[in-house]
């Protein structure tokens, strides 16, 4: 055979579907399936969210806004390490670390967080963020209402983010629980304020409100 003669056509094998090709009633029916889910839909009653009336029903892990945690005693978990800000593909979280002194200190260990900021006009809730922290000081809420009036609302400070004072807490600065270190902390060990923390802060800060006698004073008065 000459190169004129040749034809790539007579080389290639013909096609065949290994999928099954169903003829009659079900093959002219087969467009149809692919509405399926549709149909089963069309014809129930149509739910509509009462939202803000009513409260949205948010799912347990959902992302919702940041939140700084505490250890049981009262110090934060924030180290300052800035991995969070490293993770975020969206560069919107900024954080400054500082050093703990024996008259300043705001978490176990050596530094803390004394600058932390989120842009929640550029954070996309992926979670990247929280994957990231080694001391499980930053999670994400269920919360979602973020909205406001002004761009400069929606950048949340530390002041913004940390969770509230839980009964049983010392708002730092203060030491850390007496005989212990970090590791103490990290492994889940201080399950609260210690006498010797109380003294502390009464002697520095005696008008601290989450002092026993002052919270216990609030609370008779709410």
């Amino acid at each position: 055979m000459s190169d004129h003669d040749w034809n790539p056509a007579d080389e290639q094998e013909e096609f065949t579907s290994n999928l099954p090709n169903p003829g009659g009633l079900a093959g002219a029916l087969l467009p149809v399936a692919g509405f399926g889910v549709s149909l089963r839909n069309f014809f129930r009653p149509t739910v509509t969210e009462q939202y803000p009336s009513v409260p949205a029903n948010i799912q347990p892990r959902y992302h919702g806004r940041h939140q700084l945690n505490r250890y049981p005693d009262g110090l934060e978990k924030c180290i300052g390490c800035e991995l969070c800000a490293w993770a975020c593909p969206a560069d919107a979280i900024y954080v400054e670390a500082d050093s703990n002194t024996p008259d300043h200190q705001m978490s176990p260990g050596e530094r803390y967080g004394r600058v932390y900021q989120i842009n929640y006009l550029r954070c996309i809730f992926c979670g990247l963020c929280i994957e990231a922290c080694p001391t499980r000081a930053l999670t994400m809420t269920n919360e979602i209402e973020l909205a406001g009036p002004t761009r400069e609302g929606l950048i949340y400070e530390k002041k913004d983010l940390l969770a509230p004072m839980e009964p049983g807490m010392l708002a730092a600065p203060h030491p850390m629980v007496e005989g212990t270190k970090d590791t103490h902390y990290y492994k889940g060990d201080v399950l609260g304020a210690t006498e010797s923390q109380k003294a502390w802060v009464r002697a520095h800060r005696p008008d601290d409100e989450t002092l026993p006698e002052h919270a216990a004073a609030g609370t008779e008065q709410a």
